[in-house]
């Protein structure tokens, strides 16, 4: 029986306690790692090359949407599963644009994930059923009425999506040109940016919009 590599990324260990128990159980899923931040998931799965990458939606330092382009961009034979507690449309979108190719509840994760992941390893999408009804649904909506503008979150770089998470999470513009490997003046130009975007401008505005979006959890605060 060929066995599928997967590598779980939740910053709560508990979590990944969990999802490892359940996944060991299945005679043809081997759990080869686990990363507690989105940067830690993109450098194992670069070091482990996993077939499945399980991710869950809100990790620190670098959110599990922006970790996710990036596998994608740099280790494309590898598929990525996100776990959230987020059902809305919008996050959804944002995760089938970037490249996933499942989206799962956490509410339902014991339920649905061993069939996401073989559904990945083999090429397929899989998506919660409920996400998956509310999906169709949309799509007859959006083909009667026509296209939607954009969000504002939806016109945000990959850069700038990277610096609004580190900015929400407290970090100054020396710490995220540090993290992020540009200059600060390049922080100062992205961080402007996004406050024009969204048309926000202050730090805990920003906190607040990344902690509705999904981007940063509510029990992470700027230290300021």
């Amino acid at each position: 029986m060929e066995t599928i590599t997967v590598l779980i990324a939740d910053d709560h260990t508990l979590v990944r306690q969990g999802l490892r128990a359940l996944l060991e159980a299945q005679p043809d899923i081997t759990v080869v790692g686990e990363a507690e931040t989105g940067r830690q998931a993109l450098q194992l799965t670069l070091q482990l090359n996993p077939q499945v990458v399980v991710m869950d939606i809100a990790m620190p330092v670098l959110n599990g949407i922006e970790a996710m382009r990036q596998i994608v961009q740099e280790a494309p034979a590898t598929r990525v599963v996100m776990l959230s507690s987020y059902s809305d449309d919008e996050y959804v979108c944002q995760v089938a644009e970037a490249g996933a190719v499942g989206y799962l509840l956490k509410q339902t994760a014991a339920t649905d994930l061993v069939r996401a992941i073989r559904e990945a390893q083999q090429g397929n999408a899989f998506f919660s059923p409920i996400i998956s009804k509310r999906l169709l649904e949309a799509c007859r909506e959006k083909f009667a009425k026509g296209a939607t503008a954009r969000t504002r979150s939806e016109r945000l770089t990959s850069r700038e999506s990277q610096v609004l998470q580190l900015v929400a999470e407290g970090h100054s513009n020396r710490q995220i040109s540090a993290e992020l490997c540009i200059s600060a003046k390049t922080v100062e130009k992205h961080r402007q940016e996004l406050m024009d975007k969204l048309n926000i401008h202050d730090v805990a505005g920003l906190t607040r919009f990344a902690i509705s979006k999904g981007v940063i959890q509510s029990s992470l605060s700027p230290r300021l």
